[in-house]
């Protein structure tokens, strides 16, 4: 039960405890206090009977939504920032309290019609459970943080597909070859780009990694380079990964860090290397080819030279087997030779 006492200002103070808890507030009048004491009482036994609080009066996803954008995301991904925002859009006004099935229900149904992919839709839907997660768990919200999961697998008695086509996509030798003379003749190519794609090559880093990469974090005699804040599907911030520079990357680096001592490795603009090979790529008409393609070659190379999984994977940053299978792309004549080396 609430208490009310007034003090000598005139105010009058409501006390609240129960289950442990407690709260207080002072009021003009005796009145406000007691309107303010009956929703705090029934917050606090809806907390002492589930654990959890309950949903603001009037809150909306929208108002979660936010508040995780500015607690829980920050230096989100440029992805999951515009997902955010656009579940902002089209489910910000609908209440916490209202949220169910039949709300994500229709929003499938409206992505759908916008001419979103099953692989689109289950993106969206796991960031949204991502929110509802952080309000129930890191807020106490009582609030159902399975609804977003369960509308994902509804997804396939919809018939979607919610895995992408695994890419498999490597550049051929003939293929580098002719966007390494292209960038031979371009008289106003300022970026190294064929030293940043070999060294991509040589060490299976992505772009964004390798423009990263600090000549401090360089360990000249292990032949070694701390990689921050590596991409992780857990844990990005403070995910540091010390790897070994083999020796194509080590003829890369070595002239760098004799001129140089500080700053970074590669000086450039991470999307101005992204934009200058696809541009090479589009003058030279060479069909579906990424930058990122080279990290697939470069995993594939390693285990063709006969690393193990855990070497590959120290390089690469993969935690999983199944993370990393996706890159051997091991062919019938890899088997043959490396019996011969074996012989």
């Amino acid at each position: 039960m609430a208490t009310f006492s007034q003090l000598p200002s005139g105010k009058w103070r409501a006390q609240i405890r129960k289950a442990g808890l407690y709260r207080a507030a002072s009021f003009a009048t005796k009145r406000e206090a007691k309107d303010w004491a009956t929703q705090v009482e029934a917050q606090l036994n809806h907390i002492a009977t589930g654990g959890y609080a309950p949903v603001p009066k009037g809150a909306t996803l929208g108002d979660l939504i936010d508040k995780y954008r500015e607690t829980a995301a920050q230096r989100a991904g440029k992805t999951k920032e515009a997902t955010l925002l656009m579940l902002g859009r089209e489910l910000g006004k609908v209440k916490l309290a209202n949220l169910n099935a039949v709300v994500l229900r229709d929003f499938i149904d409206r992505r759908q019609d916008d001419g979103a992919g099953g692989v689109t839709i289950a993106a969206d839907l796991s960031f949204l459970s991502a929110v509802l997660k952080w309000g129930r768990h890191a807020r106490q919200l009582d609030i159902n943080d399975r609804l977003a999961l369960d509308a994902r697998a509804s997804l396939q008695h919809r018939g979607l597909k919610t895995r992408s086509k695994e890419r498999d996509r490597e550049p051929t030798d003939e293929e580098l070859s002719r966007i390494y003379g292209l960038w031979a003749t371009m008289k106003r190519q300022q970026l190294p780009m064929q030293t940043i794609c070999q060294f991509a090559l040589a060490t299976g880093m992505r772009q964004g990694e390798i423009t990263r990469l600090e000549i401090e974090d360089i360990d000249q005699q292990a032949k070694t380079v701390v990689i921050r804040d590596r991409k992780d599907p857990r844990q990005k911030l403070g995910n540091d990964q010390t790897v070994p520079l083999l020796p194509d990357a080590w003829a890369i680096v070595e002239p760098i860090i004799q001129e140089r001592k500080t700053g970074f490795l590669f000086p450039y603009d991470g999307r101005s290397v992204s934009a200058s090979f696809t541009r090479a790529c589009q003058e030279l008409g060479i069909d579906d080819l990424h930058f990122h393609d080279l990290r697939h070659r470069a995993t594939a190379q390693f285990f063709r030279m006969g690393l193990d999984i855990p070497r590959v994977a120290l390089l690469t940053g993969h935690k999983t087997w199944a993370m990393l299978r996706r890159y051997t792309a091991i062919k019938p004549s890899d088997v043959h030779d490396a019996i011969k080396k074996v012989a």
